[in-house]
């Protein structure tokens, strides 16, 4: 379990997330989805974590180049009065120059704080997909413990993913993963997600006696399941 609430500092050219733990002794730097992070051990001073990206600058900055060569800004353009989905929901973007703020929901906008304001789009996706992937975590946990009790299991583990054609995952041993995208889907798709997945830990396939389960607890399943399929593909940042 994390110790602290996440620190971000200013990488020049990129911002980094600071993860706090004692589980770790040493630090890790991780670069997803083109997102800096680095996982220290707790007491680590800043100023050690800024020598720690300093010597692997060079690293980082080619891992970012790589993926926004891989996933160019062209469909959206990062810029306030953009909107956003989130549970079904539109929300407009609010970019702000001055010192870096996580993105947070206010008033109806998602409004985020750069240094640079929105001259870097790729820094403000970076930020609203950080958004997300917690936001993800927070109500797919609250969700799969709900629905937990409804369908009788209980998971192993509840991950989450940046899966490329899958909305989650159920393995053998019954450890869930599901894709953060699916966040930005109305409520209902979601609460269909984690039951598909959930029914999956008693019925690891898609035969009638699975489906029935599924149509237990949600429905109007083959509407979530169509509206998936039919929309699934714009559910992206």
């Amino acid at each position: 379990m994390m110790a602290l609430e996440p620190e971000y500092i200013d990488g020049d050219g990129f911002i980094v997330e600071v993860i706090r733990t004692a589980r770790r002794k040493t630090a890790d730097i991780r670069v997803e989805d083109g997102m800096v992070s680095v996982v220290v051990p707790n007491g680590v001073p800043l100023e050690r974590v800024d020598s720690i990206l300093n010597d692997k600058r060079r690293w980082i900055k080619e891992k970012i180049n790589l993926h926004r060569e891989a996933n160019p800004v062209d469909a959206k353009q990062f810029v306030s009065g953009e909107a956003f989905s989130y549970l079904g929901r539109n929300y407009r973007l609010k970019v702000l120059t001055g010192e870096f703020h996580p993105v947070r929901l206010v008033q109806g906008r998602l409004t985020v704080s750069m240094p640079w304001g929105g001259e870097h789009p790729h820094m403000v996706r970076n930020a609203l997909v950080r958004w997300y992937k917690q936001r993800a975590e927070q109500k797919l946990l609250e969700k799969v413990k709900r629905y937990a009790l409804i369908v009788g299991v209980e998971p192993n583990s509840v991950g989450i993913k940046g899966f490329k054609s899958r909305w989650g995952s159920c393995s053998a041993q019954g450890c869930i993963d599901f894709n953060w995208k699916i966040i930005m889907a109305p409520n209902r798709c979601v609460d269909y997600v984690v039951v598909h997945e959930l029914c999956h830990i008693k019925q690891h396939d898609h035969s009638p006696t699975f489906w029935k389960a599924v149509e237990q607890i949600i429905p109007d399943y083959i509407a979530c399941k169509e509206w998936l399929r039919v929309n699934g593909v714009n559910l992206d940042v």
